[in-house]
């Protein structure tokens, strides 16, 4: 396995904005930077890899050479296109990078993308390659996009200069179907000069043979923790859209539930509703009856109130009368009592038609009533007459109350 040290070179110029290579020419170019990291740090665990823009502000290294494949993703993200490609440039600064690594054993290599005009000459080009041969530094060129008449002509004097022991390798990708990526798989650029890891291997087999026979196009036999944590990858993902397909049908069914026992609650309102309506309304058509039932009811309780009464008060009578058949003493007593009673309230009514006064309010009150008319003049004469005449009788018939000390 080769160990090696790469500078990466991406053309971010305003030609990459193009649709030719699809989706775009840049994001083809960001697809084929990855496939390609991806392939150097697995041919060797102590491979680096440095990324860095040729185009925009001006040239800058995005990340300079490291082992760690997520730091070099990372940074393809967000980059701005614009301005024009400085080639010269660029390829200076990652020579620069390069000499500045810390594993001098490793060997060191530039790859180019250039989609847009070669703006310098053939001669400059040409200096540049011999000094990248002077420092032993290997360079690899993808053309695509632009291809005017003086470009491939320029590139191929760039690679004569640099190459030594065929180290160095230009591969031209013209627009078609085919993705950048799927070209450079069965290319030098990609697989090595000895033939690459067994990920670069398998990739470009799959990419000749169309399928790899595998499960996510990797030889276990060949490049088992690949393959492994391929495997893991899926399950972890499939686990996933099973927890959420889960989630989702959960979700669906209590919702179901819901509407449900909302409907549920609903008829069972109704039906108790429908009851209550009933209820209400033969009530409604009993009341006439309950009112005639109620009519009945106070007149049985008067009268038992009536009898109740008449029947005490025979109770008493009996029992008084059986105490008078005992006690002449008593009967006398009693006699006399009933007497009084009687003749108080026979004075008592006496008293009230002598009250001129009151009985001529009573009868202002009553309506029809004229207490100057002659008629009713002559009968409260004549009851005064009456009322006057028993009092007379009452004291004739009083006897004398006998003095203290006679018999």
């Amino acid at each position: 396995m080769v160990l090696e040290s790469t500078m990466i070179c991406i053309d971010n110029s305003e030609w990459m904005r193009n649709g030719d290579y699809s989706p775009s020419r840049f994001q083809a170019q960001a697809d084929a930077v990855n496939l390609i990291c991806g392939a150097k740090t697995q041919s060797n665990p102590e491979n680096t890899v440095g990324v860095m823009t040729m185009a925009g502000k001006g040239v800058r290294v995005l990340v300079t050479p490291t082992s760690d494949l997520g730091k070099i993703l990372a940074c393809m993200h967000g980059l701005e296109v614009g301005a024009e490609a400085n080639l010269a440039a660029a390829i200076q600064v990652a020579q620069l990078a390069l000499k500045h690594r810390q594993n001098k054993r490793q060997q060191q290599r530039i790859i180019v993308f250039i989609g847009s005009p070669v703006i310098y000459d053939k001669k400059m080009l040409e200096q540049i390659g011999k000094k990248l041969k002077k420092n032993n530094v290997a360079l690899d060129v993808v053309d695509f996009g632009e291809t005017d008449d003086e470009k491939p002509e320029k590139l191929e004097a760039l690679i004569a200069a640099v190459n030594s022991s065929d180290s160095s390798h230009i591969v031209h990708v013209p627009p078609g179907e085919h993705a950048l990526s799927d070209v450079l798989i069965s290319t030098p650029i990609f697989t090595g000069e000895e033939g690459g890891s067994g990920f670069a291997a398998s990739a470009a087999a799959a990419a000749a043979t169309g399928a790899t026979g595998y499960d996510f196009g990797v030889d276990p036999n060949v490049d088992p923790e690949l393959a492994l944590a391929l495997r893991l990858s899926m399950e972890e993902e499939r686990a996933r859209q099973e927890a959420i397909a889960k989630k989702a049908a959960e979700e669906s069914s209590g919702a179901d539930n819901k509407d449900h026992a909302s409907s549920s609650n609903t008829d069972s309102v109704m039906a108790d509703a429908e009851p209550a309506s009933n209820a209400s309304a033969d009530d409604k058509g009993d009341q006439p009856k309950d009112d005639g039932d109620a009519e009945l009811l106070q007149k049985a309780l008067a009268m038992s109130m009536d009898e109740g009464a008449s029947g005490a008060a025979a109770v008493a009578d009996a029992a008084m009368a059986e105490a008078a058949a005992d006690d002449q003493d008593l009967a006398l007593a009693l006699q006399m009592s009933v007497q009084d009673a009687e003749m108080s309230g026979q004075s008592d009514m006496s008293k009230v038609f002598e009250d001129r006064s009151f009985v001529t309010s009573i009868l202002n009150s009553l309506p029809g009533v004229d207490p100057n008319d002659p008629s009713v003049k002559d009968l409260l004469a004549s009851l005064h007459g009456q009322a006057a005449q028993e009092d007379n009788k009452d004291k004739l018939d009083k006897p004398d109350k006998p003095e203290d000390g006679q018999n």
